[in-house]
């Protein structure tokens, strides 16, 4: 029998650049749901404690705030990505062209 185990993407998230990569992926879906659950992701990929001291959030209201049932404020989810060496950033969506 072949042994398995549960598939975790933070065990992925080893560097800033993945972090990024990651969690744009995630906005690209136009998502809440998928951001909140991939922002917890790369928090748990750099160790909740850490990202609870430079937030200055609990790492119980992070991971309330994280979690599937969770509903992070615009401030919150800033303090973690700021954490995480990460910045959102706005683009124009292109128009799509008319046939």
């Amino acid at each position: 029998m072949t042994e398995t185990r549960p598939y975790d993407s933070a065990e992925y998230l080893d560097s800033d650049e993945a972090v990024a990569e990651y969690l744009a992926a995630a906005i690209e879906e136009n998502d809440a749901a998928l951001f909140r659950h991939a922002l917890g992701v790369a928090a748990r990929a750099r160790g909740m404690t850490q990202i609870a001291r430079e937030t200055g959030l609990s790492r119980e209201s992070l991971y309330r705030a994280l979690s599937d049932e969770g509903n992070p404020s615009l401030d919150t989810a800033l303090r973690v990505l700021k954490a995480l060496n990460v910045r959102l950033t706005a683009t124009v969506v292109p128009e799509p062209h008319s046939a």
